[in-house]
């Protein structure tokens, strides 16, 4: 239920960043209004600024980010001239922030748990033995394995998936009256999507916590958003409640962002009888120490071709890729690169078979070193690998920047935090290709993009596919994307291949239980299609038994 009373109160908010000695608009003068009880949607494409206005919300900017003019107001107190100890009061304790990158937002040598309970014990909310067990409800809340247990863990003892949803708990745990949602699904698979976004709308009507959820992801913004701003440049394109901006926006720019994803690549011919696969994955069975995580996994990747590997988190996608570059050893089963077996450990093979195989990361403000330039970083490969020095790996290094169509003079001794999201995953791309490999995996690589950027980078790489002939493993949660890139599809579950095959086999009725789940879990651009799902499986409403039901 909606108090009509406006809990924040943005009026002219104009910011800065600093960029060689100058400072440039970033925020133009943007006015913004929230309830409690209310989800305002934030979308735009990459570098609309969605992510610093949802921080000045909260009264606070990044390094090298200023407010120049407006005011900005919580629950009557202005933000901008409040004391430190007021904001240290506020934050954490009534405002909380979900970060989009929950990997570089823990700390890696403290538990999950310890982490969790720092803030309602420094705020007074509970003492450390509550914090803890309301901590383990939230985790079987959010549906995280094992909640007894799994806060005990350390950041990098879970996955991508679940830390996110780590994250989302420990922004709930002192029930704070305004949370900013930065892209808090990104990382999730669409099952485990539904039930995070089940479980958020529920804490949101529960408690009557007034949200900002920013996302690239239109569909899921139409499920959680009782109004929708559109930003682009750092100017507002319009406001209006979900429905009406969902079957009638009114400017062109919106329309258009209503109509990416048209992008499919056409169907290749079959695989040759007796072709060999660049790489193979034959009946391959791995462990984290003595816990089995995959098991019998049997599949083939050829030349010029991309095999989407799809299921929920913990299904083994990541961790298939991990054997393939030899950071995990199979217990049994075999790679082979060109018909030849593969040494199962990356420290015994030939700098040649690690140079035919490469990763592009998915998380590339994690996998960039932030110390280096963009030449340097690109360069490293090049010279490892190629044995270049010199001007020709200066020139090695343009080239391959003109090749993810990135000008060299203007991007070559650039930071990787002097670029956006888009741009840096081109980064990792040319990273990948500085080795001229004949077979890369691409971890979730769109998953942290806006739809008109991810766009731009599956064109990217289907060009490059087509002009040097590479194989793609492309892991991915988004179906739309497997639509787009893929020629075959491998759907995991368990740790096992429980379906594959060619594309328009995969998607063509009758599927496997799970793949339908995994196609039938895709949303839609419907405000009604999360609770009709719901309703579908059994749900008559969002909380707690919604999501056990599922």
């Amino acid at each position: 239920m909606t108090d009509e009373t406006p809990l924040v109160k943005i009026h002219g908010i104009k910011l800065e960043g600093r960029s060689d000695e100058a400072w440039n608009p970033i925020i133009n003068g943007v006015d913004l209004t929230l309830a409690r009880g209310e989800v305002l949607g934030l979308i735009g494409e990459s570098g609309a600024g969605k992510s610093t206005l949802g921080l000045a919300a909260m009264g606070y900017t990044r390094d090298g980010v200023r407010i120049s003019d407006g005011t900005v107001e919580f629950d009557g107190i202005d933000l901008l001239t409040a004391s430190a100890a007021t904001k240290r009061d506020l934050l954490g304790k009534r405002i909380a922030y979900v970060a989009q990158s929950a990997a570089a937002s823990f700390n890696p040598a403290h538990k999950l748990m310890d982490q969790h309970v720092e803030g309602p014990v420094q705020h007074g909310v509970n003492d450390r033995g509550s914090s803890e067990e309301d901590g383990i409800e939230l985790y079987r809340k959010l549906r995280l394995p094992n909640p007894d247990e799994i806060g005990f863990r350390y950041p990098h003892q879970v996955s991508g998936g679940q830390l996110q949803r780590a994250m989302t708990a420990m922004a709930m745990s002192c029930r704070p009256d305004l949370i900013i949602f930065d892209e808090p699904t990104t990382a999730l698979d669409v099952t485990t999507q539904i039930e995070v976004l089940a479980s958020i709308r529920d804490i949101v009507e529960q408690y009557n916590t007034a949200a900002i959820y920013i996302t690239h992801d239109l569909a899921v913004v139409a499920q959680m958003a009782d109004r929708i701003k559109v930003l682009l440049k750092g100017d507002e394109v319009e406001t209006a409640d979900t429905r009406t901006m969902l079957s009638a926006p009114t400017q062109e720019y919106t329309k258009s962002l209503w109509a990416v994803r048209s992008f499919e690549r056409p169907k290749k011919p079959a695989v040759s009888a007796g072709a060999v696969p660049v790489v193979s994955v034959q009946n391959v069975d791995a462990a984290y120490g003595k816990v089995p995580v995959l098991f019998d996994v049997s599949f083939d990747m050829h030349s010029g071709r991309t095999v989407a590997v799809v299921g929920e988190s913990g299904s083994g996608k990541s961790t298939t890729a991990r054997c393939i570059t030899g950071l995990l050893p199979p217990t049994t089963g075999q790679i082979t690169l060109d018909g030849e077996v593969l040494p199962a450990d990356y420290r015994k093979r030939s700098k040649d078979q690690l140079r035919q195989v490469q990763m592009i990361y998915q998380m590339a403000d994690t996998a960039l070193n932030p110390r280096m330039s963009i030449g340097q970083i690109i360069a490293r490969p090049v010279q490892f690998y190629l044995g270049l020095t010199g001007a020709a790996k200066r020139k090695r290094v343009d080239a391959l920047l003109e090749q993810i169509e990135l000008e060299p003079s203007e991007y070559y001794n650039r930071l990787p935090s002097e670029l956006s999201g888009g741009q840096k995953q081109r980064i990792g791309i040319a990273r990948a290709l500085a080795a001229e490999p004949k077979f890369i995996i691409c971890d979730e690589v769109t998953s942290a993009l806006d739809q008109l950027v991810a766009e731009g980078i599956l064109r990217l790489l289907a060009r490059l596919q087509d002009d040097l002939s590479l194989s793609y493993m492309f892991i991915t949660h988004d179906l739309a994307t497997v639509r787009a890139i893929a020629d075959e599809v491998v759907v995991m579950k368990d740790g096992r291949v429980i379906e594959q095959g060619d594309k328009e086999e995969m998607f063509r009725p009758p599927h496997h239980a799970y793949t339908d789940l995994l196609l039938s879990s895709v949303p839609e651009m419907d405000p009604d299609w999360l609770t009709n799902l719901l309703a579908e499986r059994g749900v008559d409403n969002i909380g707690d038994a919604a999501v056990d039901k599922m």
